[in-house]
């Protein structure tokens, strides 16, 4: 199960710009006087995270095609996002209206995602 390089670098790349954005809605959120937000926001980076990273090792995992099938792929897809949307959904109805910061940064580290993936390939079109 081995993750190709390009790939391992792109989440690296994708972690430091949520690390970036994290911090800086936290200077900003924190002295409004909403820090549940900047907490919420955050999760949200680290769900996205986490999303990610468990994606990279299942079609890691799928590619090698040993023991590891459509119906195993699958069932990990559907478990790990249902984990990720019953945490957010359950932050955005029980900590109403903060909680809905879970899905600004679940949609941030996706954006964040796809520029990222974006660098190599503007890279490889520029030469």
């Amino acid at each position: 199960m081995m993750v190709p390089p390009v790939n391992r670098r792109t989440l690296r790349r994708t972690l430091l710009w949520a690390s970036v954005v994290a911090v800086v809605a936290a200077a900003v959120l924190i002295p409004r006087g909403m820090p549940m937000e900047a907490a919420l926001g955050v999760l949200g980076l680290v769900l996205g995270a986490f999303n990610a990273r468990l994606a990279q090792m299942s079609v890691a995992r799928y590619a090698d095609g040993d023991s590891f099938g459509k119906g195993q792929f699958a069932v990990t897809v559907l478990g790990r996002l249902g984990v990720v949307t019953v945490v957010a959904l359950g932050c955005a109805i029980l900590l109403r209206p903060a909680g809905l910061a879970v899905f600004a940064g679940l949609a941030a580290f996706q954006l964040l995602a796809i520029v990222s993936a974006m660098v190599p390939l503007v890279k490889e079109i520029r030469q």
